[in-house]
């Protein structure tokens, strides 16, 4: 297809995804789920599982693959906006008196789905087929248990904040542990991809990059930022969407991909009524414009029917039960270890246990890595599905039998 013709593709594609994201996200609205819910479940509709299986001339007419390259690099602007974003958002929700805690809490919502998910994939790993060619079975073991340690952190906030318990015990712990739990993660997956290359240079590219990036973002980033912030309008927004597009440019180029560079981005930015205004203009169109063509990018390339195949349909369930188990559990056992009360534990399991858009976003970069299949990709998804779709309905419950307590100052260490 030439430009000329995948540009009117484009456009009526753009418009079906975005009516009938808004569709499923009024419908299930209904039921309590956050849009970003919708919008993931609305993507996989879109794709091969639903659409391609009812109406396959209509799906490869909507979406042929042609405009694959122009989904993804439309989607990758909205994740660079959002991932901005919610490093904006990281840094904003300080807890204090609660790092012990949150840190405990933290630690095993990393540490035990990540060793849960390395020791699954070494034990079914040669048995199920969820390994690219070449791969070694350690970097599939590795990704996937950092694929079930992320947490949803900013969809973890959102339904704190749409709840009105930011202030309660519960809300701020999983907003502190939820918070380092993702920095881990990206840490964590970062080491992965850098390892997964299985040549030298590519490694010591990607460490040596990061380290210099790690150090010029810590000791310059804040400062750059904030003289930024301190232009006039409209050169403050051109400056800082023209500095954030070549972060992503550079960590991408280095091997550690675009999103990381832009969550460090927004993790330097300072905060104050310049900042907030920024995100307050490009957040509303990374998530009512672009994000849901990712999802879309994403749907396209999840295939349920790979589920048919038995050893994959267990290996998946294997995956949730262990998902749900590493992470709720996990948290839920820490909090309680800490001597936190049995209801404020439970609310944080079930808070941390939301994978959400971030995982969603691992495994694209994992996939785009050429680590991850299409088996495990759709393996992964559906890992994500579930343990984001279930968390507000598990809150609700927890909520009947223990009313959430009053918002109230923390003083707990």
């Amino acid at each position: 297809m030439t430009p000329t013709e995948l540009a009117p593709r484009f456009f009526i594609a753009v418009a079906v995804i975005l009516v009938f994201c808004k569709f499923v996200s009024w419908l299930l609205g209904k039921a309590g789920q956050p849009p970003v819910v919708s919008e993931m479940l609305a993507g996989v509709l879109l794709g091969p599982s639903l659409l391609g299986l009812l109406l396959p001339g209509v799906q490869a007419a909507l979406f042929p693959p042609a405009l694959y390259p122009i989904l993804y690099v439309v989607g990758q602007v909205g994740l660079v906006l959002f991932m901005f974003q919610a490093g904006y958002a990281f840094t904003g929700h300080r807890v204090p008196r609660m790092a012990g805690t949150a840190g405990a809490v933290s630690l095993a919502g990393v540490t035990t789905p990540l060793v849960l998910g390395v020791v699954l994939v070494v034990v079914a790993g040669n048995a199920v087929d969820i390994r690219p060619a070449g791969i070694p079975l350690g970097v599939s073991a590795a990704f996937v248990g950092v694929a079930l340690a992320i947490t949803a952190f900013p969809m973890l906030a959102r339904i704190i904040t749409e709840r009105g318990q930011a202030g309660t015990r519960h809300g701020s712990l999983a907003l502190a542990s939820g918070a380092i739990d993702d920095l881990v993660a990206w840490i964590l997956l970062a080491v992965v991809l850098a390892f997964a290359s299985g040549e030298p240079g590519p490694a010591l590219i990607t460490a040596g990059g990061a380290i210099a990036f790690g150090l010029v973002s810590w000791l310059a980033g804040p400062r750059v930022m904030g003289w930024l912030l301190g232009l006039a309008e409209p050169i403050r927004m051109i400056a800082v969407v023209a500095v954030l597009f070549l972060i992503a440019f550079y960590t991408d180029e280095i091997g550690l991909y675009a999103v990381f560079g832009a969550f460090v981005v927004g993790a330097v930015m300072p905060h104050g009524p310049a900042a907030d205004k920024i995100i307050e203009t490009l957040t509303p169109v990374a998530s009512a414009l672009f994000l849901p063509l990712f999802f879309t990018f994403s749907g396209l390339r999840t295939e349920f029917a790979l589920l048919g195949d038995p050893a994959v349909l267990l290996f998946a369930l294997a995956c949730i039960a262990l998902a749900i188990a590493g992470k709720f559990g996990a948290c839920w056992g820490a909090a309680r270890l800490r001597g936190e009360p049995q209801d404020v534990a439970l609310r944080v399991g079930a808070l941390m246990n939301a994978r959400g858009l971030m995982q969603l976003i691992a495994l694209n970069v994992g996939l785009e890595a050429g680590i991850v299949n299409s088996s495990l990709f759709t393996v992964l998804v559906l890992v994500a599905l579930v343990t984001t779709i279930m968390t507000t309905p598990l809150l609700s419950w927890i909520e009947r039998r223990r009313p959430a307590p009053v918002a109230q100052p923390v003083l707990i260490g």
